[in-house]
């Protein structure tokens, strides 16, 4: 069978692939606040388009579909998108990356699935803090998702963008979570996709200095052995039930053992986050490409990955300004 390798040698086994740019939420490290101007519903692809893409891909190694957004649950028939996707038998994880706002009369369904673990984005454990990051107040819907997320069969992940002088002093609260919870808190690196650009920052909250004032509040932090490919850079306080993790996005220390592609709702694919997307896949599905043409497409394209994020900015042809509601959480 033929694989997905690019011309460093990596493996591509993983899709993260984004079902809407549409969200419920406006977090400002995501969008502006009057939101982002969403396509018409004709040019998303469809969830028909959606299973074929994936399971093309799957004839070719891919064996881990993250499903994102905007927000994914925003998308009518979600859910039986899930189901279907839970019939290709060459699939191994099933996840999905949610605000967890809209998630919680599905929990049962999702159960019953092939979904291994759910993303969930949580920037602050305080409400009113909270509501002005995401400048929407669902933070009581938020966190009972938490709660009852951590007490089924799904593995929870939580998501915590770390944004200077707004919720870096609640890092040790996140980490108390772990205590008896079982679940993974991840601290991400901020990053420009908020659909206006970079900001300007004198105080950078990296990988180094994220984890410097966690240190600062805990003596007995065990490091632990990341996975192959694994996103982030992960730890333990010795004798809590969970652990937490630092993601390196934009100082992209994560790079070297890629072996991810993305598809944004419309169809275009991105062989990294930083670049400016090197195909529409959705066209050359609706112009009549059959299963082989697009997994020689595929091929193809993978190959010329580029070998790290910083390759990949350098290569666009425009400022990295999207939001990443646009580019798939």
């Amino acid at each position: 069978m033929n694989q997905l390798i690019d011309n460093f040698g990596r493996q591509i086994t993983y899709l993260r692939l984004a079902v809407t740019d549409r969200c419920n939420l406006r977090c400002q490290y995501c969008m502006p606040a009057q939101g982002i101007n969403i396509v018409d519903r004709k040019e998303l692809l469809t969830y028909k388009e959606m299973y074929r893409i994936t399971r093309v891909l799957s004839e070719l190694g891919v064996n881990k579909v993250r499903l994102t957004g905007g927000e994914p649950f925003v998308r009518k028939d979600f859910v039986k998108f899930l189901e279907m996707l839970d019939f290709n038998d060459l699939l191994d994880e099933i996840n999905i990356t949610t605000n967890g706002a809209l998630i919680r009369k599905h929990i049962k369904t999702i159960e019953r699935l092939k979904i291994k673990s759910i993303n969930l984005s949580i920037d602050s454990l305080d409400k009113k803090k909270f509501a002005d990051i995401t400048r929407r107040d669902v933070f009581d819907e938020v966190y009972e998702t938490l709660e009852l997320l951590e007490k089924s069969n799904i593995n929870l992940k939580l998501n915590v963008v770390v944004q200077s002088g707004i919720n870096t002093d609640e890092l040790a609260d996140f980490v108390e979570l772990t205590k008896d919870k079982n679940i993974a808190v991840r601290f991400i690196e901020e990053m420009p996709f908020n659909g206006v650009g970079l900001k300007e920052e004198k105080d950078v909250w990296d990988y180094n200095k994220i984890l410097s004032e966690i240190e600062t509040k805990y003596d007995n932090i065990e490091k632990l052995v990341d996975g192959k490919s694994s996103t982030s850079r992960n730890f333990k306080v010795n004798n809590y039930t969970g652990t937490f993790g630092i993601i390196p996005a934009f100082t992209r220390t994560i790079c070297g053992d890629c072996n991810r592609i993305r598809i944004t709702a419309t169809g275009i694919f991105k062989n990294c986050l930083f670049d400016d997307g090197v195909f529409n896949v959705r066209d050359f599905i609706r112009n009549g490409a059959s299963n082989e043409d697009l997994k020689k497409l595929f091929l193809s394209i993978v190959a010329k990955k580029p070998k790290d994020g910083f390759v990949a900015e350098k290569q666009r042809n425009s400022d990295v300004s999207e939001s990443m509601s646009t580019i798939g959480g």
